[in-house]
């Protein structure tokens, strides 16, 4: 039984230490976006706040994740598509209008030859559009 709980506190400290990794990561590249864009404008931003702005981005970048996964899981799917991802947009309807339209301009760039040749119906073909898996961490 012990062995277990060892193994059990492995595993959360591993994933622990993965979510450091992509925090770190993550902020690293929100601080870089942040200066090279206030660069660009002419602005100077102080270190506290852009600190702020990447802990936020990744802050709200989890939840968006979480609700990701729940909508893919309500749908009776194990992975995300491009619907799940206009559909966490619903609030937004500027960002929605935005993504549809990325999204159709994807399809768009499709080759003919792969559209052609799936046999699957068109609900399927929607469900299974530009798929991301999500690993369970």
């Amino acid at each position: 039984m012990e062995g277990d709980a060892n193994g059990i506190d492995v595993e959360k400290e591993e994933d622990e230490s993965v979510i450091n990794i992509l925090r770190d990561r993550f902020r690293l590249a929100t601080i870089s976006i942040a200066e090279t864009e206030a660069k660009r404008n002419g602005l100077e931003i102080s270190e506290p706040i852009i600190a702020y702005i990447a802990d936020f981005a990744f802050k709200y970048t989890e939840q968006l994740a979480k609700d990701l996964e729940l909508f893919a899981q309500h749908a009776g799917r194990k992975s995300v598509n491009t619907e799940d991802v206009i559909l966490s947009a619903h609030r937004n309807d500027h960002l929605a209008s935005l993504l549809r339209s990325f999204c159709n301009d994807l399809k768009a760039k499709e080759p003919q030859s792969e559209r052609k040749r799936k046999k699957a119906s068109r609900k399927e073909d929607k469900a299974t559009t530009s798929v991301v898996h999500v690993p369970d961490l």
